[in-house]
């Protein structure tokens, strides 16, 4: 095995190798059409969090799509924790590792090729969490628009499957960028209510109580679930159900959970603030602190260390 010096390594169906040897073929149906699934993790102080609930979010989405892999969810999660400890020398002391399982139906052949492979692709790998670009988000908070794209119904695909294919989510990404660089996207779902971004979970708190878009439009986070959790460990209500601009437009806070972010506060929507007009709100903060304890790590200030960095 060869590669770059100091170059991580990945699993590549079946073995280890390094990044640079992870070669998937251009009739790949994830390349071509994607016809895939996906999920993340993160580390926490180079340790994984709540893997087997990623890992069973993957097989289902797996399933959804029927595709059919040799790796066992148990399998797969020491896989997982192996391409972590192959790489942890690599890492940066104070940084965390973004981790990945991607997996594809494979590669449709057309028959005249050598040594082909039959079979999915599944690959799984890491790289560092963005903590410099994203610094200034837990001390400014995130500014939010909304996309002209919807998310795709679940009319036409489950959004309960974290699928490959993210195009609609990377034109939103796309046009709120073009008018705004640091702006997060946000999506609304086929009837106009609010849905959510490209890996990320939206939240309003009015009253002093959470709400949240209903499962059933969504792709149901591990991060949401956690909020959810702590939240009644809190005492806070937590309400899943529609909500449109209106709603987030008179929020009293906002903030977004996802795997690499957990929470991290809303400074506004479409330009307009938040109410509470804090960064973090109250009950944003004392949602942050709830998932800072469940951790055991101040993931905040891990963030706030890269602000001059």
């Amino acid at each position: 095995m060869t590669g770059r010096p100091n170059e991580r390594i990945a699993y590549f169906n079946g073995d280890y190798v390094p990044e640079s040897r992870v070669a998937i073929p251009f009739r790949d149906r994830g390349f071509r059409f994607g016809d895939g699934a996906f999920d993340t993790e993160r580390t926490v102080n180079g340790k994984l969090f709540r893997l087997a609930e990623h890992i069973d979010r993957l097989y289902r989405s797996l399933r959804y799509l029927r595709i059919e892999i040799d790796e066992t969810p148990d399998e797969m999660a020491r896989i997982t924790e192996e391409v972590v400890e192959r790489n942890l020398p690599l890492l940066p002391e104070g940084e965390d590792y973004w981790v990945f399982q991607n997996v594809s139906r494979g590669a449709d052949w057309v028959g005249d090729e050598p040594d082909r492979r039959d079979g999915p692709t599944v690959v799984v790998h890491v790289q560092p969490i963005p903590f410099r670009p994203r610094a200034k988000l837990y001390r400014d908070g995130i500014p939010l628009a909304i996309a002209p794209f919807r998310r795709t119904p679940p009319e036409a695909q489950s959004p309960r499957a974290k699928l490959t294919n993210y195009i609609n989510v990377t034109l939103a990404d796309l046009h709120v960028k073009a008018q705004n660089p640091d702006a997060w996207a946000g999506l609304l779902d086929i009837n106009g209510n609010l849905n959510e971004g490209a890996g990320q979970n939206l939240w309003l708190v009015r009253d002093g109580a959470l709400y949240t878009p209903r499962r059933e439009m969504i792709l149901e986070g591990v991060s949401r679930e956690t909020v959810i959790d702590i939240a009644a460990d809190l005492g806070v209500a937590v309400h899943e159900t529609d909500l449109d601009l209106y709603d987030a437009y008179t929020a009293d806070e906002m903030f977004l959970s996802s795997t690499s972010l957990c929470v991290c506060p809303v400074r506004s929507i479409d330009g307009r603030e938040a109410a509470s007009g804090r960064i973090p709100g109250p009950v944003t903060r004392r949602v942050m602190d709830g998932y800072k304890a469940l951790l055991d790590f101040d993931f905040e200030r891990q963030y706030l260390r890269f602000l001059d960095g």
